[in-house]
This record gives structure tokens, sequence and C-alpha cells, in this order.
């Protein structure tokens, strides 16, 4: 496709099609995106439809990603030699064209090197838009087709017939070297366009890439032997070694590694994995060997869903684009129109004497006119920052979510899962007996938590795990509804866990130390836990669930954007308010329910605010849904995924400010793009025509029109790809 007009025509030939939903063509991306019903439809006949407006269609279901670069790196290739070729003659055209203007044999030389230029390396332009004329379409290379058509016949009749001027009293001038310069700029355009559209793509690319080939499938007689990922199923067992990607996602079987899981989570520390544990396709084993069970291959991993999401979001369209889309139906026909009352207007003003300067002009318009800079303005920039943003483990759905995303003014923050860790943990510990005998009194409450249910305990589990401790023997556990938990230990003595009215019952002291400190913890909203021997306390815990350490600095980044934080969450009103005073969150909310979350974001949105809903995505789904924009924490969870407007696959909210800020200046690209694409046409088109020759004498050339054209599209792309180079 040459263009956004080729775009338009793809896509109203497909969904004019019986069975045909809907379809939407990429200009940028190349692809095509179609909703239909296969019992009336089948691919190949949109191929049939698309190929004969004088496009094709991949269809390749195993590879369409490789097919699709194989085909554009020919094409680039092909482009290439075009290029050079229409330059090779260009150049020797150039120099008989200026320096033996007059000389008697100067015209037939620059006919002889003309008629390759055109119909050689420019032939596509031609044929192109000969196919268009015959389904009553017109694209740029109708423009281009037209422009070096009429120039090359007018010099033509001229190089045959000079004598109908001289008769005249006219001195018959050709115009080849106008007409190949042209396709010699606008090849260069294109072939500059390519190789930096090419560049739009380099995220998609990079995902892809994280996908090893091949696996090595262990056999049932335990042999090994590698096989293309395609052949691979869930139930297959896979050997991983040191330093190799992991093919598919899985869970580990046998062995032990750390993985590192850094292109899903954003995590740089390596994960320990052990039987029972998932791995996931594209991550990198690191230290260990092991052998994991298949549960996703193919189209089933995360990563390949990843893939997919960013291919659906870069290639849907922004709202502008519909805009983009109506003035390019209309724009090559309206540029036509132009150009021919051009020409009728330099003959009304001055006769056929003015017939040069009316053809020349007429002949400019129709090359300095460009669909390719305004069908680019938005999908070049959506295609960058989609990719961007993937790159930094933020999955953005659409390009609807996108430009969304830069207009919200307030957030709505869940508290548990989002800014803080969302499980309880062991903050602080105040033992009551010296540290030579404590060896032993942790190797019990140890023991005896780890028989407990409940989440508090879990919390002590992993606290002591992490310290090295090994669990004791115990024995009679008792589960005390409401207060805690009673075990005896090997030395035949009553330990117990639980609240302050469990340690009451068992007569033990508190000390008035202890009795302040457990009061400060419960101020700031943690829970106390006390453990002991009978009636004496031997140690008292604060758990609470931990703020994430991203959490403070993001919600100051977010405020210092202009950004207005709330948070909400289902806790208590002093958990709720220790956590807003340590984030530094004015606006919250606490002992909400799922139907309140939802009111809560009306409630702003009455008010005006532009609401953006950071949660889970599970119980929060009613206030995601709700929200202008939904975002989604989680490890590119499916749930995550298929909620949310926008995933933060890290569940680190760090990313929240950069995705706002590189929707930010995405969008500014796509209207800085939109801008001068606009005002390129509006200004570039009356200038061709001829509009300061009356007043300054200025008439644009053919060539100059030209190189004008082919530089704005590129100049589009290359703005676009600003936001690779851009810090977040």
């Amino acid at each position: 496709m040459s263009c956004a007009v080729c775009a338009a025509s793809v896509e109203s030939t497909v969904r004019a099609l019986p069975g045909v939903y809907e379809a939407s063509v990429n200009f940028a991306a190349a692809t095509l995106t179609v909703e239909f019903d296969p019992e009336e439809v089948t691919l190949g006949r949109m191929r049939e439809a698309v190929q004969a407006i004088g496009y094709d269609l991949i269809i390749d279901e195993e590879n369409a990603v490789e097919a699709q670069e194989r085909e554009q790196r020919r094409h680039y290739r092909a482009l290439l030699r075009r290029t050079l070729g229409a330059w090779a003659l260009c150049i020797p055209l150039m120099v008989v064209g200026m320096g033996w203007m007059h000389a008697e044999w100067s015209p037939w030389v620059q006919l002889g090197l003309t008629i390759p230029v055109l119909f050689v390396f420019g032939r596509g332009f031609y044929v192109t838009g000969w196919r268009q004329a015959r389904h009553g379409k017109a694209n740029m290379d109708t423009l281009v087709a037209l422009s070096t058509g009429i120039a090359f016949l007018f010099s033509l009749f001229n190089t045959l017939f000079p004598e109908v001027w001289r008769a005249r009293g006219l001195e018959p001038h050709v115009y080849y070297e106008a007409a190949a310069m042209i396709v010699a700029f606008v090849s260069v355009g294109k072939l500059l366009e390519e190789r930096a559209k090419g560049s739009t793509s380099s995220a998609i690319r990079k995902l892809m890439g994280l996908q090893p080939k091949t696996a090595r499938l262990v056999e049932a007689d335990g042999t090994e032997r590698e096989v293309p990922i395609a052949q691979l199923r869930p139930g297959d067992r896979i050997a991983v070694r040191p330093g190799e990607r992991i093919p598919v996602d899985g869970r580990v079987a046998e062995g032990a590694s750390y993985v590192d899981e850094s292109m899903i989570s954003g995590e740089p520390l390596p994960v320990s994995k052990k039987p029972g544990d998932r791995v996931w396709t594209g991550t990198i084993n690191q230290r260990g060997a092991f052998v994991l069970e298949a549960q996703a291959v193919g189209a089933g991993t995360v990563l390949a869903r990843i893939v997919e999401m960013v291919q659906l979001a870069q290639g849907s369209k922004a709202p502008v684009q519909r805009t983009v889309d109506r003035v390019s139906a209309v724009f090559v026909p309206t540029v036509i129109g132009i150009s021919v009352v051009t020409f009728v207007v330099w003959i009304a003003c001055g006769g056929w004497a003015n017939l040069t300067y009316a053809l020349l002009a007429a002949v400019s318009v129709l090359v300095i006119a460009c669909p390719c800079a305004l069908g680019l303005a938005t999908p070049t920039a959506l295609m960058v920052g989609i990719g961007r943003a993937a790159e930094r483990q933020i999955l953005i759905k659409d390009a609807f979510a996108l430009e969304h995303l830069c207009r919200i003014d307030t957030v709505v923050l869940d508290k548990t899962g989002t800014l803080t860790e969302g499980r309880p943990a062991v903050t602080e510990w105040l033992w009551l007996v010296p540290e030579a005998v404590r060896g032993g009194l942790q190797a019990i409450l140890l023991g005896a938590e780890q028989k407990s249910e409940h989440p508090l305990a879990a919390a002590v589990v992993v606290a002591l795990s992490e310290a090295g401790v090994s669990a004791a023997e115990v024995t009679d556990f008792r589960s005390l509804t409401g207060k805690g938990i009673a075990v005896r230990g090997a030395d035949g003595e009553e330990y117990w866990v639980g609240s302050r009215a469990l340690a009451v019952e068992y007569g033990a002291e508190i000390p008035d130390g202890v009795s302040r400190q457990t009061e400060v913890w419960q101020a700031a909203g943690k829970s106390v836990i006390g453990y002991g021997r009978g009636a004496e306390l031997l140690a008292v815990a604060a758990i609470a669930d931990p703020v994430k350490p991203t959490s403070a600095e993001a919600v100051r980044e977010l405020e210092r954007m202009g950004i207005e934080v709330h948070m909400l969450t289902g806790d208590g009103r002093n958990t709720a308010e220790a956590v807003a005073r340590e984030l530094g969150i004015g606006h919250l909310r606490a002992e909400v329910l799922p139907d309140d979350k939802e009111r809560y974001v009306q409630e702003l949105q009455a008010r005006g605010r532009r609401v953006a809903m950071v949660g889970d995505g599970i119980n929060d789904s009613q206030a995601l849904a709700r929200a202008d924009v939904s975002v989604a924490m989680g490890r590119g969870t499916d749930i995550a995924m298929d909620v949310a407007m926008v995933t933060l696959m890290s569940s680190d909210l760090a990313r929240l400010p950069q995705a706002v800020l590189l929707s930010r200046r995405t969008v500014r690209a796509i209207r800085q793009n939109l801008f001068w694409a606009f005002v390129y046409n509006l200004i570039g088109i009356p200038l061709a025509a001829g509009v300061l020759y009356p007043a300054y004498g200025i008439l644009l050339s053919p060539m100059l029109a030209s190189a004008a054209m082919a530089f704005s599209s590129v100049s589009v792309v290359l703005n676009s790809l600003r936001l690779k180079w851009s810090k977040f």
C-alpha cells in the first residue's frame, strides 16, 4: 500500500463482502483485522477481492508474522533497486537537460533516459494507478501516474512535433527531467518511509524473539530429542538447561533453579523455582537444570497473548483517525479537481501562451499533495507508543485506551494488592526473653503456626522460614476459635499463640512497655499477636500488609503530573488512614464493598472528573468497568488482560505514571503529525497552484514539489520514532 487511500480501498473492498461485519486496515503496520462469519466468506475469498484491486494478502496461520517480514524485506530490496536505478539515470538526465537545453539532440537523449525511469523503475505507479481506476478508485499512485504521464506526453509531443509551437512563435520546451525526478524523489521518500516504518514495529519483533524455535522433549524412556515448538502439546515433558529460554508455559516437574522473569514481571532479581512452581515462555533459566510439564503451548502462552494484545492494540484506530479516514476518502479526487481548476484558471487568465505554466502548476499540484502523511500520522505514533509501553511491562489494550489515558485527572487506587503487597507479613518483633534461648522457642512457634490455617499464621511461617528457623515437633494442637491456637512442646510445656484475650485467659502478665508498643502498632492499623508459654509472655509481633516500596514515589509522581489520587479499601478506618498517611494520600474511603467502589467512581465522574480506576481486575471489576480508564495490576494474568484497558504486568505502581506520560507524549505526537500533515497540504497545494506567481513571480517546479511530498511523509514517521528514544 502506498498511502492512506490504499488502506481505505482495501478496507472498503473487504467490508463490502457478504459475511464481513467489520474490517480495519493499519497502513503503517500493513495489517488487516477482520470480523467475519466463516460460514459465509473465507480468507481465500477476501484475498481474491484484495488482489482484484492491486494488492495481496498473506494468509499463513502458522508463520504469518515471519511471512509478512519476509515480504516486507523483499519489497524493501525491490524498492531500493528501483530507487538506485532511477537516480542512476536521473543524474545524467539533469546534466543534459540543463547543460544542453537548446541542442537539437537534447530532447531525444532526455527521452531515451526518461523512458526506463518511468516505465521500468516507476512501472508500479502506473500499474497500481490503472487497477485503481478500473475499480473507480484513486490513490497516491494515481497522482504520481497522472503528473508524470502528463509531463511526459506533453514533452513527447514537443519532441516529435516542435514545429507546431514554432509556427506560433513559441519555443517548444520539454519536461522529461521533471517527470523522471518526480519518480526518483517519490521513490526515495517511499524507501525512507518503508525503512522508518520497519522501526515502528521493532517492539513486536523483540517480543516474538523471546520464544525459542525448538525445545528438548523428554520421551517416556527418559531420552531427549530436539523438536520444533509447533509440535509440543500440553502434558509434554521438556528439559531446560542453564542459560536457555523456557519454550512453553508450565510447571516444574523435576529439579530446581532460578529464573529471570523480568520480561514478564519487570523484577530484576531471579525467582527461585522448585517442583510445582509455574514458569513462563520466554523467561530465562539461570542456574540449575529442570524438567517442566507443558500446560500452555503456542498461542495459549502468556507471551503469545501479550504479542497478540500488542499487535491488536497497534492495529486499532484512535477516535481521531475517523476524521482522517473521512478526509482520505475524498482527498485524491479533490486534488485531481484542484489540479484541473488550476490548469483552467491559468489558461483563462493568460490564454494559450500560458500553457506551459498551466501545465507545470497542474502537475505540481498533483505531485505535492500527500495522503501518505495523513495516513501515517496516527498509526505510526500508536505503533511506537504502544510498543514502547509493552517493553516497559505496560500493556495498552487499544488506541481508545491510549487516547483516554492522557486525559485523566483523577486516579482511584484500590489499597490491597495495588498500593500494598496484598498479603500479610510480620513487620516487627518484640521478644521478652534473652537471645540465647530464642532459637528453640522460635522453632516451637514455627511448628505451631505451620499447623494453623489462619492468614496471620502464614505471615509468621514465612518470616521465621526466611530467618532460617527449622520447625520443632509439637503435639496436642488445638484451635481456639476467635482467639488463637495452643500446642504442647517436646518439653511437655503448653505454648499458645493468639490475641490479647488469649494472653489474659492464660494469666500472662503484659508489661507496660509492651502494652504501649502494641497500642502504637494498633493505631497504625497493624494486627498484634502474642506468643507465650503458660502464664509467661515470650514475644509479641506486629503483622500488616506492607506498602510496596515504589508506591509512595508513584503517588508523588502522579500528583506532580496534576492528577488527584484517591484510595479505596475494604479495611477498617485505622488501617486505611495509616496507609494514606504513609503514602501522602489526602482522599480515602474505608470499609467499602465492590458496589461502593463503583458508586465512588460515579460520584467523581458526576463532578466532571475523568477517572482511572486501578485494581486487581477481579474484585474491583464493577469499578473498573465504570471508570473512564481501567488499569489492572497483575503479572500478565488472563483476567487482568481481559478486564482492563491497561495492564501493569509487574504489579509495580511506578509503571502507572510512566503509562500516563507515555500516552500524553504519544497523543501529542499524533496531534503534531496531523497538524503538520494538514498544514503541509493546506500550504503546499496553493503554492504549487501558483498563488504567489502574480505578486512575486514564484512558481514551484514539479521536481521541488515531489521532493517536498517525499519529505512530508518521512518527517511524520521520524516524529513518531522520537517516542522510541524518549526517556520515561
